[in-house]
């Protein structure tokens, strides 16, 4: 083919590459709901973590400080903050301390005050009654407070909404200053803002950030306050952020030197260009299948499945280290098929093996990795040869490199012992180094800086939030059942707030009783003529005039024969918030949920959560149970991937001395892995073990094409020199990943460079032949 047709046939292929990308961005639908990468959840405390508070208040709740400025300055900022963000859609919830109480219940929901508040549990509307209230009213008029009060006589001269208000303040509810909430030092102004965007929704939560931001701004004008935003939507935007200007950097330094070891190892500019096709068409092949195969790619998958493909870029560099004048590029590539072949297919079947975790995210993962994989090898095998030039320099020719074989295969080569040795080594330190093994903790794996972390406590502190660790749950079949078991609970909370047990908690039920109750109170209420004349009674002997309580008359009458208030009749409301985050449903389910603030003595919580149908939950042990329920279906897709793997090996070979020495550097590459990380006292998490996987599919192509060059001379010299560069590419860009401040991509960096550096020496070490054959070779080519 003429050089001007094998640029032309390039640029097809870089359009239908770019065609394909546009079709499938139309296409494809990011995802970051990390509950795709979860284990179906087990346990009642694992199916609450990621069915049900995977998407409630708590992961979408911002904590917001204004500092800098003085008070009076950073409270007018509050206000207009707060305002600012209630108009905007993008919010369920915002609560500065301004407005709150009254304004919680909307004017068509005040007469459900006295089916919502506890004092028809104990009194009832008779004449001594309304007396002793308006007889309170009277002094109330004469106190500082008499204007606020004044206004809300005529409809509530028991003032039963501003005891609701009172009632639902949180038990631990920050200090007011200038009609807003600040800090105990008196410094900050603070917010709690819940979004409506899902925790796991990261671009949703990007918006909302940015807008608060925005909304500030305007709000702050010519002041020097600053605004600090916490919470899990924060975490995750801050957290996205930096893993993408990492990512971003790091695949930038990538690119630059990759190409530049390709123009330097084959002394042309086509090369390094080249070389990328085959893994910018496998990234949208295995982009493309994900998206046809699922409803949404997970943006882990993506990053991941990038990662994990970056070992295609070592096929074509086989096939240039392997390419030499006199040789058709298309005889050299059916050459290195079956060796070649054999390395992609046995990765691509320990990716299989990812199906049977039955975990989403993982089963994205390897349909991106295996399509990707294969993509990537066919391109290589039957499209790059068209483009290669047919007369480059023979590798085999280059003086350093011929030497360094020479040198090579004078090292003593390791056997059956040796191989025993290390590995028993290695055991050893993987079995009796002290420290823990597994890394359990999903707290330990985030990049947020522990200044932040503790800001965050803080700030939730301040606000009164609840513990996030223990949750005590009632599971019945509708929403008023389990709102009636709350109720019966809530009886025995005071009780252990008093004894220490718990410092505060809230539950749905402190807002919105079950329906049972409602009609109870209803029942208690006097009909219009009895309430009639109990009111005039007792205000024949006040200054209150006998027609000022029409409006109040006409709400008890209403609230008597209103049905009974319901969740849904709350949407739009700040009560919803409160309600909807304690009180879960879905289609023949509910939750009743009680938040716990300070427990100290869970024995006792437990025994009265018990008592009344409930569980106490501990939400830190769900989360360190689902991740090791998670390892062990990793572990058992490990263990199935490293028998077919075998098992295709043992196919191409058909020689069980040929297939040991090849499987040996991986086997043993990945216990020295092992070993290294738990000398260095890291604990092993989930992407480790990913991570191995990679690691064990470089060091099965490296054993591979050490065998495939036999005891031939040239060959072994082409081979070494494209081992070489694959080892020297892929171990850059790890060891650029082990730099990262991500702990999940250092995690990967650190297993995958090690597996590099292991592998490259075992190959040579096990695999390559022996020195005899070697130096009797080179005499021969003397």
């Amino acid at each position: 083919m003429t050089p001007a047709r094998r640029i032309a046939l390039a640029l097809l292929w870089l359009a239908a590459l770019a065609v394909a990308g546009w079709a499938i961005g139309q296409r494809l639908q990011l995802s970051g709901d990390l509950r795709r990468f979860m284990p179906t959840a087990q346990t009642p405390a694992q199916k609450l973590l990621i069915d049900e508070l995977g998407e409630g208040p708590g992961s979408r709740l911002l904590l917001l400080a204004i500092g800098g400025d003085a008070p009076q300055a950073l409270a007018a900022q509050s206000q207009a903050l707060g305002q600012a963000l209630a108009a905007q859609d993008a919010f369920k919830l915002v609560a500065n301390g301004a407005g709150q109480g009254l304004d919680a219940v909307p004017e068509r929901l005040r007469p459900y005050r006295y089916l919502l508040s506890p004092t028809l549990d104990e009194q009832t509307f008779d004449a001594d009654y309304l007396r002793e209230q308006l007889d309170q009213r009277v002094q109330d008029l004469g106190s500082p407070a008499g204007e606020l009060i004044e206004p809300l006589l005529p409809g509530d001269p028991t003032l039963e909404m501003l005891r609701l208000a009172e009632a639902w303040q949180p038990a631990q509810a920050p200090q007011t200053l200038h009609g807003v909430w600040f800090d105990r030092a008196g410094r900050q102004a603070l917010l709690a803002v819940e979004t409506r965007a899902a925790g796991f929704d990261p671009t949703g939560q990007h918006s909302a950030i940015e807008a608060i931001r925005s909304a500030f701004a305007s709000a702050r004008g010519a002041s020097p306050a600053q605004l600090t935003i916490s919470g899990p939507g924060a975490f995750s935007v801050e957290i996205g952020g930096r893993t993408q200007r990492e990512a971003s950097l790091i695949g930038t330094i990538d690119g630059i030197v990759f190409a530049l070891l390709l123009w330097l190892a084959y002394r042309s500019w086509k090369v390094p260009l080249l070389g990328g096709l085959p893994l910018a068409t496998a990234g949208l092949a295995g982009l493309g299948a994900v998206a046809a195969l699922f409803d949404g790619v997970h943006g882990i998958t993506v990053a991941f499945g990038f990662t994990l493909i970056g070992v295609v870029q070592d096929y074509p560099i086989h096939l240039f280290s392997h390419q030499r004048p006199g040789l058709s590029p298309w005889a050299s590539a059916r050459s290195l098929w079956p060796t070649l072949g054999t390395g992609v297919a046995s990765t691509c079947i320990a990716y299989l093996t990812f199906f049977v975790s039955g975990v989403d995210g993982l089963q994205q993962l390897a349909v991106f990795t295996i399509v990707g994989l294969a993509t990537a090898a066919l391109t290589t095998r039957f499209v790059l040869p068209a483009l290669i030039d047919p007369a480059p320099r023979d590798a085999a020719g280059s003086p350093w490199l011929a030497r360094a074989w020479t040198r090579l295969a004078r090292w003593p080569r390791i056997g059956l012992a040796g191989s025993a040795s290390i590995a028993a080594l290695a055991l050893a330190a993987i079995v009796f180094v002290p420290g823990p093994f597994w890394q359990n903790d999903l707290a330990k794996l985030t990049p947020v800086p522990a200044d932040a972390l503790a800001r965050d406590a803080q700030l939730r502190e301040e606000l009164g939030a609840p513990d996030v660790r223990y949750v005590i749950a009632i599971e019945r079949g509708d929403a008023e059942a389990a709102l009636q078991a709350s109720e019966a609970l809530m009886a025995e909370l005071p009780a252990l707030r008093r004894r220490g047990a718990i410092a505060g908690y809230d539950l749905a039920a402190r807002y919105l009783p079950s329906a049972k109750t409602q009609r109870e109170r209803q029942r208690r209420l006097p009909d219009a003529a009895a309430l009639r004349g109990a009111l005039a009674a007792a205000v024949a002997d006040t200054p209150f005039r006998s027609d000022a309580f029409g409006d109040f008359l006409a709400d008890v009458e209403r609230a008597r024969a209103a049905p009974p208030l319901s969740a849904r009749d709350l949407a739009g409301t700040p009560l919803a918030v409160s309600v909807d985050g304690l009180l879960l449903q879905r289609a023949g389910h509910a939750t009743a949920l009680v938040s716990l603030t300070g427990l100290a003595d869970p024995a006792a919580v437990e025994a009265a959560a018990r008592r009344h149908g409930g569980r106490l939950l501990d939400l830190k042990q769900a989360s360190e149970s689902l991740v090791a329920d998670y390892r062990g279906r990793v572990l058992m897709a490990l263990a199935l991937a490293a028998v077919l793997l075998a098992a295709a090996v043992w196919i191409a070979l058909r020689s069980p001395r040929r297939v040991l020495r090849v499987l040996a550097p991986m086997a043993l590459t990945t216990l020295l892995i092992l070993a290294v990380l738990r000398l260095a006292g890291v604990e092993l998490n989930l992407f480790h073990l990913v991570s191995l996987i990679l690691a064990a599919g470089l060091g099965l192509d490296y054993a591979l094409f050490f065998d495939h060059a036999g005891d031939d001379r040239a060959e072994q010299l082409r081979t070494l020199h494209a081992v070489i560069v694959c080892s020297l590419t892929t171990l850059l860009v790890f060891a650029l990943l082990a730099l990262s401040s991500i702990p999940v991509l250092r995690a990967i960096g650190v297993t995958v460079a090690l597996g590099v550096a292991a592998n490259f020496a075992l190959a040579l070490l096990i695999v390559r032949a022996p020195a005899a054959a070697a130096t009797e070779d080179a005499h021969a080519h003397a």
